[in-house]
């Protein structure tokens, strides 16, 4: 008999669109699918974004040229924000008809369900969905048909979660664009160091900065771009990838062009030599930072941050000569009239923007205005951000001739009550409970919280001890370890173990029954409003550790409304964020401090990197205001501290005052 041959579908192109002109760039590329964001609740509130009023015409140009559309709608949701953001998905079904909505907050998904929207739910990469049992829960318990995995995974972890993904449901992975130093969902340094949530896409990116460690200040954690280009091939034999996602909302059109077509021709000629070499062409114009494969390669993985190597955004093309009074460039490489030039760090004082006014060839000579950099123009680095080659003007004066004649009508704003979740009836005496790394270290008054997986089997208490600690999951589980950790679980079950807490929602795919167990949502699991709340309890949660970044009255609101018992971290060592990788020159375990004298240092848990501020989050002034809001769980996160660090005194509030979300 012969044998039958599966054929795989080829993945679709999904190009980025923060602005108009970038919109119709990816219909010029010939993209099969275009994301973008309203003006509220997008991961990339820096990127122009859109109005309702602004998309619907552009939808349907798309939907015209069989181009899908999906809209992101992946920020974080405060508990007052609900009936506004079910509104906006009422308003986006009626008049832009998005063929999915990207979500990182589970309330969305309820929203979704109550406003009778049609179109398809993906997971964003915030979510954090990072191992494969997880993919056996998500369309049957959150309605979620696709999910975007994270950037750290390599091919034969990507394969792995491929292998037990169901029918249903399926991957969608970057392969271009900006690399986060932090695990997306799993960084707050934004928060600490900035005032303002990644969560809520409003980062401003100090892990570009330089730091200082003995000494030598350089950006440690500023990664390059990611760009799998030539080995994108090998996701085709993959059939559960059915996306390749480009990155950069933020982009101009000319990025957005170029990116595009590359991979059309590596996904349309894998096999073709000459091909592949002009579409690595196409990206070597596309003014991304130098690029890495990161993991993807998992025999051969690479570091992404080398400081070295220039990572401000652009595609560098020289150093300033001659002073800030007589400045000028030699560029590397020919500049068109009106290509859009910046000098020096999007984070350095006084950096400065330039419109190239004429054509200047490769060594040619463009003079410069006046301006001081940082006290330092002399060597400034000059950055490439955007062009505009004739021909990509004629394409996008083409659509735009298309998209005028599009008629749409007048947006009615939408009303929308959402249904409330009911109060729970449980009633329950406030508590403590003191996280650590191992049991019956530096036990406290209260209730004792351990992290797993432990360093070996060994570890784990006799069974009283076990049943009385409270289990803590991972913020982060890679497919690698999946099976460590559920033997773990495993393990602690067999010694009595009934108290977890989950620091992902997918966590709960780790139980095969939740019967006599009490399981709480993490504070990794950024929890914010109460239509999320009701999510979790749907599915078996019993209680819940809200989202470190609400502000005082968010939690006081939510206290109020959440249908779970809620806890708070109140005090001990919140971290920055969690990474999976490490710069060679850096040194965990010692202090290093930012251009604005903030300290902070890395620690090492199983195979992540743990990026601590060197002072504490401390709640613990406000306890009877919370107990009287009706506050139930008191976490204390304790770290054992490196020989070398020491922690400052300060006060500790973070966001008590402030509205980071």
């Amino acid at each position: 008999m012969e044998s039958k041959t599966t054929t795989i579908a080829p993945p679709i192109i999904l190009a980025p669109a923060g602005s108009r002109d970038s919109f119709l760039a990816a219909l010029s590329a010939k993209a099969d699918a275009v994301y973008c964001g309203l003006k509220t609740f997008s991961a990339r509130m820096e990127a122009n974004n859109f109005t309702i009023k602004e998309l619907s015409p552009l939808s349907e140009l798309a939907h015209k040229k069989k181009v899908k559309v999906y809209v992101a709608f992946n920020s974080l949701i405060k508990p007052d924000e609900l009936e506004t953001a079910g509104a906006l998905i009422k308003e986006l079904e009626s008049y832009v008809k998005p063929d999915a909505l990207i979500i990182q907050d589970l309330a969305v998904a309820e929203l979704a369900r109550q406003t009778g929207y049609r179109g398809e739910l993906h997971l964003s990469t915030l979510g954090n969905l990072s191992f494969p049992e997880a993919l056996k829960i998500v369309k049957k318990s959150f309605g979620i048909s696709r999910v975007v995995i994270p950037r750290e995974l390599g091919i034969d972890e990507i394969k792995s979660m491929a292998d037990v993904c169901p029918d249903n449901v399926g991957l969608e992975m970057f392969v271009h664009g900006a690399l986060c130093y932090g695990v997306s969902g799993r960084c707050y340094w934004s928060s600490f160091f900035g005032g303002k949530s990644g969560l809520r896409g409003q980062c401003v990116q100090p892990c570009r900065r330089r730091y200082k460690q003995k000494g030598e200040a350089k950006r440690f954690f500023s990664c390059q771009d990611l760009s799998l280009d030539i080995l994108a091939k090998l996701l085709l034999n993959v059939p559960k990838v059915m996306t390749w996602k480009i990155e950069g909302r933020r982009k101009g059109p000319h990025y957005v062009f170029n990116t595009v077509t590359a991979y059309r021709i590596f996904r349309d000629h894998a096999k073709d030599p000459n091909m592949k070499k002009q579409a690595m062409g196409y990206l070597d114009q596309a003014l991304g930072r130098k690029s890495t494969h990161y993991n993807f390669l998992s025999h051969r993985p690479q570091t992404p941050v080398k400081t070295e190597v220039q990572t401000g955004s652009g595609l560098l093309v020289g150093a300033v000569r001659g002073g800030y009074k007589n400045p000028c460039l030699v560029p590397r490489d020919e500049l068109l009239a009106g290509d859009l030039l910046r000098v020096g760090y999007e984070d350095e004082p006084g950096h400065t923007i330039f419109r190239v006014p004429k054509y200047i060839p490769k060594k040619g000579r463009l003079y410069l205005k006046p301006f001081k950099i940082a006290g330092k123009a002399q060597k400034a680095p000059v950055f490439l951000l955007d062009r505009r080659e004739e021909e990509l003007k004629e394409m996008l004066s083409k659509m735009d001739e298309e998209l005028n004649k599009i008629s749409c009508p007048e947006v009615v704003p939408a009303i929308f009550n959402v249904r409330p979740a009911k109060r729970p009836r449980k009633r329950m005496i406030p508590f403590e409970m003191n996280v650590q790394r191992k049991p019956g270290r530096n036990q406290k008054q209260g209730i004792t919280g351990v992290w797993l997986p432990l360093e070996d089997f060994g570890a784990i208490p006799k069974k009283g001890v076990t049943s009385r600690c409270w289990w803590w999951l991972p913020p982060v589980v890679w497919p690698g370890q999946e099976s460590r950790l559920k033997d773990f679980i495993e393990a602690v079950l067999k010694k009595g173990a009934r108290n977890f807490v989950l620091n992902s929602p997918w966590q709960i795919s780790f139980f095969r029954s939740l019967k006599g167990l009490d399981i709480w949502a993490g504070p990794f699991c950024n929890q914010a409003n109460q239509l999320s709340i009701s999510v979790l309890e749907s599915i078996g949660f019993s209680g819940v550790i809200v989202s470190p970044e609400l502000g005082r009255e968010d939690i006081f609101k939510l206290c109020r409304s959440s249908p779970l018992p809620m806890g708070i971290v109140i005090s001990g060592n919140w971290p920055l964020c969690i990474s999976r990788t490490i710069s060679q020159e850096f040194k965990t375990q010692e202090l290093f401090v930012s251009p604005m004298g903030e300290y902070a240092w890395v620690a090492r848990h199983g195979d992540d990197f743990w990026v601590y501020p060197n002072w504490e989050l401390d709640l613990t002034a406000k306890r009877d205001e919370l107990i009287k809001a009706g506050c139930k769980l008191f976490v204390h996160m304790e770290e054992t501290l490196p020989g070398k660090v020491s922690m400052k005194k300060r006060p500790g509030l973070w966001n008590w005052k402030l509205k980071l979300l």
